[in-house]
């Protein structure tokens, strides 16, 4: 199974971030691609800290991406910040982990039909 320091590696660890006081509009101008469900909020009013999973649930280099997906699916969220000695090295979003996963079961189904041939 991978760790999260090898999804890391393999994905690149660029990140943006804001503080928890920030409002809202100044991670939306951030996340030009993404998007971010208000619950009716205005997003210049509304501070990070109001919309954001607290405390932070994170994962260390060191965790599996088993582990990883048994704590999203548990917490209902879909991204992972990786924080190993008070350092942030990167986000997982679910879709890295599903990626992984197809992956190696393709890695694993190949070698069992090389080993079946012969």
């Amino acid at each position: 199974m991978q760790t999260v320091s090898h999804l890391l590696h393999q994905k690149g660890n660029e990140f943006f971030w804001v503080a928890p006081t920030d409002s809202v509009l100044k991670a939306i101008e951030l996340m030009a691609t993404h998007k971010v469900i208000l619950k009716q909020r205005s997003s210049q009013d509304t501070s990070v800290s109001e919309i954001m999973t607290s405390p932070a649930v994170t994962v260390t280099l060191t965790d599996t991406v088993r582990h990883c997906m048994e704590m999203m699916t548990q917490g209902r969220f879909r991204h992972l910040p990786v924080v190993e000695a008070g350092r942030v090295f990167g986000i997982l979003s679910i879709g890295d982990l599903v990626k992984a996963v197809i992956e190696e079961q393709t890695a694993q189904i190949e070698q069992l039909e090389r080993y079946i041939a012969g």
